[in-house]
């Protein structure tokens, strides 16, 4: 997903959030709350944060508050002692596919001493698969970093919307988009209790060379994997490990596949086993969120007006919008402009026009809206340890509306169907 540059030196700040009937938790104090300031300590230790009516009323009970914090770090120290580190003379973070389960679930190296913000924990990776000589590679496949020239020149020197014309739409643009589509089916139907995420890395990287596609995040920037799966508190750009799907778990896939010389980006966060009435809420709000914000494409629409309409949804059902990661052209590049962000009030430049083809993702919080980054440099999570939910679609604005180009079949316009992502 591609990083809101609005946002490249945010700074974390105590979140205010909607009031509720519960009190402030100064011992005497009945204010009601109009807005709830939220312990910062409790959210760094991912636990359920203690709230207040005022900072006069924080800093007076702190000195008995902060006992909680102490008692909440041993428990959490106890915890990560108690999870097996990866094997010595490993590299830390892989292991073979027909190693033990002990050593598959393993912590890699990096984890050993990284303050989570959840429950999740990553386990070991699975050697990087490859990819046989007839599928056409990005200009990044085979870079040691993976970096992407066409992007970054595309950067320094685009001062446009790429308009895509009826014979690139026709032969590269709508077939990506397509292939993407398939992927995502195939990769949704093997999901479920037990299955490994690098399980759905296998299957989507298969899926990819059936298709003749190059898996579009494999080796971007040094992406190890075929796929994103990014499991409750993860955001986006989870790695696929060998961690089992749990009963209870929401799981996002997020595909690109480039085919064509173009990319086609899709996803949707699949609810596994027996989903709580707040995650399901959680998963069918996203939906809805992508789900308003399509029925806004058109020409002469802002691209910064989306978030507003994005931010209402998510409110209205009490969750919360990122803002770190927003929507972005693609085409022929993996990321280009625009931006499109998803939270309101944003200062996105541009207006549609029939031609434009982007991603519109909405990511949507449980909690707060703020996110950091595991030590892996790549898997975004929570800041509070609230789960995350997402849909994404690439779409055209046309001269009337809107193409869905990653659309379900027989589905040219959004429609909730609980069935469709239950696993």
């Amino acid at each position: 997903r591609h990083q809101n540059p609005e946002l490249k030196n945010k700074r974390k700040q105590i979140d205010v959030v909607n009031p509720s009937e519960s009190g402030c938790a100064t011992p005497g104090c009945n204010n009601k709350l109009e807005q709830k300031l939220a312990c910062p300590k409790c959210i760094q230790l991912g636990i359920p944060p203690a709230y207040y009516c005022s900072q006069a009323c924080f800093k007076k009970s702190y000195s008995s508050h902060k006992g909680i914090h102490k008692l909440a770090k041993q428990i959490l120290d106890a915890r990560k002692g108690s999870c097996q580190l990866a094997p010595p003379g490993s590299d830390g973070v892989t292991c073979p596919l027909d190693a033990p389960d002990s050593v598959r679930h393993s912590l890699p190296n990096w984890a050993q001493s990284y303050n989570f913000t959840g429950s999740l924990r990553p386990h070991l990776l699975s050697p990087t698969r490859v990819l046989p000589d007839n599928i056409r590679r990005t200009d990044y496949a085979d870079h040691p970093d993976g970096v992407s020239h066409s992007e970054q020149y595309d950067r320094a020197s685009n001062t446009s919307i790429r308009v895509y014309g009826d014979k690139e739409l026709d032969e590269g643009l709508r077939h990506a988009a397509k292939m993407g589509r398939e992927v995502l089916d195939i990769a949704g139907k093997a999901l479920r209790v037990g299955v490994t995420t690098d399980e759905i890395d296998r299957v989507v990287h298969e899926a990819c060379i059936e298709r003749e596609c190059y898996p579009s995040p494999l080796n971007y920037y040094n992406f190890p994997k075929s796929v994103c799966t990014s499991v409750n508190e993860v955001i986006c750009h989870g790695i696929p490990d060998y961690r089992e799907i749990e009963d209870g778990d929401i799981v996002n896939i997020d595909i690109t596949t480039y085919c064509r010389g173009y990319h086609g980006d899709l996803n949707e966060t699949f609810l596994v086993g027996n989903v709580d009435e707040d995650g399901e809420r959680l998963v069918k709000t996203a939906f809805e969120c992508l789900q308003g914000a399509l029925a806004m494409v058109k020409p002469g629409t802002l691209y910064r007006d989306l978030g507003n309409t994005i931010h209402r949804i998510a409110t209205k059902n009490g969750c919360s919008v990122n803002r770190t990661y927003c929507g972005h052209g693609i085409g022929s590049l993996f990321h280009t402009a625009p931006n499109v962000p998803h939270y309101q009030k944003n200062k996105a430049k541009g207006i549609m026009k029939p031609g434009h083809v982007f991603t519109v993702e909405p990511m949507i919080n449980l909690g707060r809206s703020h996110d950091v980054t595991w030590g892996d440099n790549w898997t975004a999570v929570t800041a509070d340890g609230s789960r995350s939910a997402q849909f994404e679609h690439t779409v055209l604005v046309t001269k009337t509306g809107c193409e869905i180009l990653t659309a379900r079949n027989d589905e040219p316009v959004m429609t909730w169907n609980k069935e469709l992502v239950q696993r």
